[in-house]
Parts: C-alpha cells; structure tokens; sequence
C-alpha cells in the first residue's frame, strides 16, 4: 500500500528563484506552485538561547496546501539586514512568513523594518489599538508606551488575529509579519491560511532497508534518472546508525511513486538487503 505524507524541501536558494512567483493570485486554480520563504528574525535564535520550533510547524502546514518552501533564513535583530531579508524574499517568493520582533521592547523592530522595506509609514493603527485596549482592560495591565507600541501597523497593512495574547500580527502584501512565541505564531499562521493559494499536494512514500548509503548510491541514482519527477532520498536509521537506511520517494503523483516504491524494494533485495 502507498503510506502517504507531506514533505518539505529546501534545495540551495541560489537555485530557487521563481520569476514572478511573488505575483501568483490568491487562487487555488492558479497553474503556478506556489512558494515561500521563512524569516526567523532575533538574536535569541543565533545565540542558542531560544531553540525555534517555529519552521517546522509552518513548513508542515504550507505542505498540506501544496505550498513549496524553498528558503528559510534566520538573521539578528539588525535593520539593515531584515530590511534587505524582506525585500529579497518577497521579490522571489509568493508568500514570505517572518517571526519574531513585534512585542512591546526596544529590541522588536520587526514592524518598522517591515514598514522600511515597504516606504510606508508606522503610525498606531486604531483598531490594533482598540485590541491591545480591551484586553488591558479585561486584565487589569497598564495600557502603557511600550505596550502600545504593538499597535503600530504598517499604512496599508491588514491585521492578522492572536486569539491568545490580543498583539495583532499583519500582512503587507505577500509578507505575513507573526509572533515569535510558538504558540502565538502558531494561531496566527493558521488564522491566514485560509487566505493562500493552495498547489497539488507532494506525497512521500518510504522503503527502510538494512543497508548503508555506500552500498545503494549506484543504483539509487540510476533509479533517480529514470523517474526525473521524483524526488529521491537516502537517510540514516534511528540513532544514526548507518547500517540502516531510510528510502524516501516525494512527488505529487501518486501512482508514479507507487511504481517507485516497488522498485525501491527490488533493488534492496538485488543488492542483498532485506527491509528493515
């Protein structure tokens, strides 16, 4: 039987422009994949302090809507460089998803980063205001400054809801502007994806076997060139043990893998192996 799941590729980005992907409608009937990129924005991230656990969960769900992620960065909280990020991204991705940056702190600059790369202005958006007053409010917290300043949206910008802490995020164009708090950023991600074009979903299939890289690199390859539409990958077992491999087939045609799934099994035994 074909076990299906999804999957998530990241080939070099120096290999994955997209001409024109940053314009693909908000359609699912659109005859182009779409793509996207992730920027982890904060100092925390590079320093080991905070471990992200971000990138997966928004990988995972842009997989299930047939969304290709081809770069994921993750950079400090310097302007210049998340300015320079931004505009990268966005000029070559359809969607471009950032965490981090935009809580209440000197340090959060990623709004007005993101306000830079666009040329708008920063100015207090009323409504997020309203938001952030309300829940004070029911919380009894001080509505001051440097709370407030989370209620700064770029001009043009739409508001992205937090169900779980008010601060709204927001979306400038094909840039979604999230939390850096996983459990914010997670409500937030899936309050939007609604709104993405949707690509044909990328199944996987996997044979495991009891043989190391070296001895399946031939004829693994030579299975590569003749199915050019799969994606074909070799991965260490449990533990890294090297005497066991993991086989993965990805493709969005699900008979095609079938065929390679099968195929895969036959050249284990052809090399001696069994399946493990």
């Amino acid at each position: 039987m074909l076990q299906r799941s999804f999957w998530m590729k990241t080939p070099n980005p120096m290999t994955t422009e997209l001409p024109g992907s940053s314009k693909l409608s908000d359609t699912s009937g659109d005859t182009q994949v779409p793509t996207a990129a992730v920027l982890l924005i904060g100092n925390e991230l590079l320093s080991g302090r905070t471990q992200d656990s971000n990138l997966a969960y928004i990988a995972n769900a842009l997989v299930a809507r047939g969304i290709r992620m081809l770069e994921a960065r993750v950079i400090a909280d310097v302007p210049e460089e998340i300015v320079s990020a931004v505009n990268a991204l966005r000029a070559r991705y359809t969607y471009v998803f950032t965490t981090g940056g935009i809580g209440p702190t000197h340090d959060d600059i990623t709004a007005d980063c993101v306000a830079q790369a666009f040329g708008v202005d920063l100015p207090v958006n009323e409504q997020a205001k309203s938001i952030l007053l309300d829940y004070f409010k029911s919380r009894d917290i001080e509505p001051n400054e440097d709370r407030l300043r989370m209620a700064r949206i770029p001009v043009g910008a739409s508001l992205v809801d937090n169900p779980v802490s008010a601060a709204p995020g927001f979306r400038m164009e094909n840039v979604f502007v999230f939390a850096g708090v996983p459990r914010i950023m997670q409500s937030m991600l899936d309050s939007v994806l609604p709104q993405l074009a949707s690509g044909p979903i990328v199944h996987s299939v996997t044979v495991g076997c009891n043989l190391g890289e070296g001895a399946i690199a031939s004829a693994l390859r030579a299975l590569q060139e003749r199915h050019p539409a799969i994606d074909l990958g070799s991965y260490p077992g449990k533990s890294g043990v090297l005497s066991r491999v993991s086989l993965v087939a990805r493709g969005t045609d699900v008979d095609e893998l079938e065929t390679v799934r099968l195929a895969l099994q036959s050249m284990v035994a052809e090399l001696g192996g069994s399946e493990a």
